[in-house]
């Protein structure tokens, strides 16, 4: 990621935080629009759950210019996932659900320049965490955004 496009994630971030349990709702509703069969996956509070993703991303987000120091957390939690159920092409829709709602969120802030910038930040986090979860696969191409 370029300098420009982690301030641009940065800045973007902070139109999110106030509004992060909707935005939370906003993905999953999409997510599982986009994959009814992942809902059994979340048998949890999705409240709680959404939480958790909105803490694991503003962690992530605030790291994007020292990605290595988040690097062992979210591998680990990669490898948690495989536990339960997760397969690789699931952070594809992940990706799609996440791109379509910043799109959704941001309304006219989401530039195509943001978005791409959000966009190279999933990805180079799902490669990573794709790369933990099942090392003794080569990592198939890039995810790119589907449904903006």
């Amino acid at each position: 990621m370029t300098p420009q496009q982690i301030d641009l994630v940065k800045q973007s971030w902070r139109l999110i935080e106030p509004h992060q349990l909707q935005v939370a709702d906003l993905f999953y509703t999409r997510l599982f629009d986009l994959d009814p069969s992942l809902r059994p996956l979340f048998n949890g509070d999705l409240q709680a759950q959404g939480g958790k993703l909105m803490a694991a991303l503003q962690l992530v987000v605030g790291a994007l210019s020292q990605l290595d120091s988040v690097l062992p957390a979210v591998q680990q939690l990669a490898r948690r996932h495989v536990g339960y159920g997760v397969q690789a092409a699931h952070y594809d829709t992940v990706g799609d659900a996440l791109a379509w709602t910043l799109a959704k969120g941001l309304g006219p802030a989401a530039t195509p320049e943001l978005l791409q910038a959000w966009c190279e930040a999933y990805a180079t986090l799902a490669g990573a965490m794709k790369a933990a979860a099942w090392p003794q696969r080569p990592v198939a191409g890039e995810w790119q955004a589907q449904t903006l």
